[in-house]
């Protein structure tokens, strides 16, 4: 392995950096409200702590999810955000292991022409990624700027790729798009889709149905706003496991070049990138099918039974999350989602 200097950082100002981070301290809210509305059905095999809930129909399983976009970004850059509230919500279901099959939209706009931009947005993405946009509401002359979108996608039921599965001496495994730049209206943005074509979209976006219907790996999710070590997070509380990462192990750009910090990086929002657990005996696989897509796959780390998510740097070791303490979704009052 070719170790990286990352900067000038250490592991104690790379945890500081996550645990205070709003992209992680947003989710906090999460199991209040999980405590508020669960409800148990027959039919619904996976529901809050996944990126997608998991309904059986048969030997095969719909997926249901819904992201909503910041109004700060909408704001800052309409297209952007247009094309983003698609993108994530794709990412949820191919997390899953499955297909994306429609999307449904809630829009609110100040004016006409944020609206158009944003609209723009979805339908750029949407094509590309070969999933229409079938439905929703419209709330126009708001005094706020908002898009939900919500999609429904389908998988073979055996084949569904969860959070909660990861196992002891798993590989933790990082695939992102290192292709791309600091979005220009959003620093805590990597833009790796929108000088994409659809192949090269779909075929990034597929590599996780491939893994699911081959079991190569245990756990799933897609890089969202916590960024990658808080996405791990995430994966690891509702697994009930912890990790010990190796920061130079984490793949990244030329930071010098974006002229980006490493704390930067590691809180970015990747356009493409999946943080994944597989047995040691698979991991060199799932990386191949990762690379031959042109993502940038390494393993950083190793799942343990600890309960904590641990970082180090150069010999130097730090906390980040106790999740035996508390955590970033509190899953710890609500029970596992399965």
């Amino acid at each position: 392995m070719v170790l990286i200097v990352v900067n000038n950082c250490s592991s104690q100002s790379v945890a500081d950096a996550v645990r205070e981070y709003e992209g992680v301290t947003r989710k906090h809210a999460i199991g209040e409200i999980i405590r508020s509305l669960k409800l148990d059905s027959p039919d619904i095999v996976a529901s809050f702590g996944e990126d997608a809930a998991v309904i059986r129909k048969g030997d095969d399983a719909l997926l249901l999810a819904a992201d909503g976009i910041w109004n700060k970004l909408m704001e800052a850059d309409p297209y952007w955000s247009g094309f983003c509230a698609v993108l994530v919500n794709i990412h949820d279901i191919a997390a899953m292991g499955g297909d994306a099959l429609a999307l449904v939209d809630i829009l609110s706009f100040t004016d006409v022409t944020l609206m158009q931009e944003v609209t723009r947005g979805m339908a750029d993405a949407a094509s590309r990624f070969g999933v229409p946009i079938v439905g929703g509401h419209l709330h126009p002359d708001t005094p706020y700027n908002v898009i939900d979108v919500a999609v429904l996608g389908s998988a073979r039921l055996d084949a569904v790729i969860y959070s909660d599965r990861a196992e002891d001496g798993d590989a933790v495994i990082a695939a992102i798009d290192l292709n791309g730049r600091v979005h220009p209206s959003c620093a805590m943005n990597w833009d790796s889709v929108t000088m994409k074509d659809a192949k090269t979209l779909r075929s990034q976006i597929g590599v996780m149905k491939k893994l699911g219907e081959a079991h190569l790996v245990t756990s799933a999710k897609d890089i969202s706003n916590p960024g990658i070590i808080g996405t791990l997070g995430m994966l690891l509380e509702v697994s009930r496991k912890g990790a010990s990462i190796d920061l130079q192990s984490i793949p990244m750009p030329d930071l010098a070049s974006h002229r980006i910090t490493f704390e930067h990086w590691v809180r970015m929002y990747p356009g493409m990138g999946f943080i994944l657990t597989a047995n040691q005996s698979h991991a060199e696989e799932v990386l191949k099918l990762f690379r031959e897509v042109g993502m940038a796959t390494r393993i950083i780390g190793t799942i343990n039974d600890t309960q904590e998510l641990t970082i180090t740097y150069q010999g130097e070791s730090t906390e980040v999350f106790d999740f035996s303490l508390d955590g970033i979704i509190g899953s710890r009052d609500w029970g596992r989602p399965l």
